[in-house]
């Protein structure tokens, strides 16, 4: 089972990704963002390279396509609210995205 956050990790591991865009998500210990891309393949090209970590680190997020548009949430359903994977995840995918 995997912690959730305390609070200085969350300092530390979160606000950066805070201040690169993800926002916390209402209601929930979660992240979220939208990543834009120019057309269709180059989101769903970003989803498959994203999958590959995903998988690796065994941490999936929740996350949807709609043409250039990628949403994604994340959390740690087995922590209750934001881990270290998420940080870690949420890292990931800006890299992936370019951002």
């Amino acid at each position: 089972m995997t912690d959730k956050l305390t609070e200085p990790e969350r300092t530390a591991q979160i606000d950066p990704l805070l201040a690169n865009g993800w926002q916390m998500v209402e209601g929930r210990d979660a992240i979220h963002k939208a990543f834009v891309f120019k057309n269709f393949v180059d989101a769903f090209g970003f989803m498959t390279r994203a999958a590959i970590w995903a998988e690796k680190w065994n941490h999936h997020p929740e996350w949807s396509n709609v043409y250039k548009t990628v949403e994604v949430t994340l959390t740690t359903h087995d922590a209750d609210g934001l881990s270290a994977l998420d940080a870690k995840l949420g890292a990931k995918l800006d890299k992936l995205a370019g951002d």
